[in-house]
């Protein structure tokens, strides 16, 4: 049986991409995200959290206790149903005992202690829940859980170029359009990639909310591997070639924390080499770490 995570956990995560669009803005035209004020790059996340779901759920089939809830063409309230189907509570029926929590209304929720049955089946059976949290009171009410791991947006190190290039389909959609082109069949269309961008995320696991929410020591392994490998099965060309180069990991000895969150990231720099020229590789910076800022209570874990 894994055990319950007893320390707090910071971490900062660096990738990058070449040739490709990391996460574009659908408010733009999807453009590559940018902070506009200083052209740094951005990626939300939301971006990040999709890829980490993603490969948990290649890796583990998307099975109980390793279910993914937030996924592609998911009815979320029907998944919450499930959930009181499986604890024979009756979502049609009101409590028996008055005292025992507020009727159900036409959605369907429940009373407190059933709510926290449901919430408890949600976060043993789905590693996204008990990972990130989620909202479970959009129909069959299962409460609302605060997630122990949250990540910040990526920015990139340096500020990132867009590049909009013409691509050509030598191809129709139908017949209507060939007739228009005379038999040319050629459509045009636009990519827009970024050259080179390493970008910088910050995590956090906290302890007592993963106590609450059943997220173990096997599943924060869990969370290494997919940041680590999340990109490996991510792969399209509009996305370029996307690497996780580097995880830095501050294990702290106690459940609250040993030191500020903010003082363990300053002590990590990342700077370019050769200011003179456009960075094109992860070669092309230097990362390092102040060990003597980081107090001897705090343990230093590379990935």
């Amino acid at each position: 049986m894994s055990k319950d995570i007893q320390k707090r956990y910071d971490f900062v995560m660096l990738f990058d991409v070449k040739d490709g669009n990391p996460n574009g803005d659908p408010d733009a035209g999807n453009l590559p995200r940018i902070d506009a004020e200083t052209g740094h790059g951005l990626i939300t996340d939301v971006c990040l959290k999709r890829k980490v779901r993603n490969y948990v759920g290649l890796k583990k089939g998307d099975q109980p206790p390793y279910g993914i809830f937030i996924k592609e063409k998911a009815i979320l309230n029907n998944i919450i149903e499930q959930a009181y189907i499986s604890l024979n509570i009756n979502l049609n029926d009101p409590p028996k005992d008055p005292g025992d929590g507020k009727k159900r209304n036409k959605v369907g929720q429940g009373q407190g202690k059933e709510i926290d049955q449901a919430r408890k089946f949600m976060c043993q059976n789905f590693f996204d829940i008990r990972t990130f949290g989620a909202v479970l009171s959009t129909g069959a009410n299962a409460g609302q859980v605060r997630g122990p791991v949250q990540l910040t947006f990526a920015r990139s190190v340096d500020p990132i170029v867009s590049l909009e290039h013409s691509i050509t389909r030598m191809a129709v959609t139908t017949e209507t359009e060939a007739e228009k082109q005379g038999g040319d069949n050629r459509t045009m269309g636009r990519k827009f990639t970024v050259p080179y961008g390493l970008y910088c995320a910050h995590g956090f696991v906290s302890a007592p909310l993963a106590n609450q929410t059943g997220f173990s020591e096997d599943d924060l392994e869990l969370l290494w591997e997919a940041l680590e490998n999340m990109f490996e099965h991510d792969r399209s060309a509009a996305r370029g070639l996307m690497s996780t180069r580097k995880i830095i990991i501050f294990e702290h000895s106690s459940k609250m924390g040993d030191v500020s969150v903010q003082k363990l990231f300053d002590a990590v720099t990342v700077k370019r080499r050769d200011e003179s020229k456009p960075p094109r590789d992860f070669n092309d910076y230097i990362v390092s770490i102040a060990r003597d800022a980081i107090p001897q209570s705090v343990s230093l874990i590379e990935k």
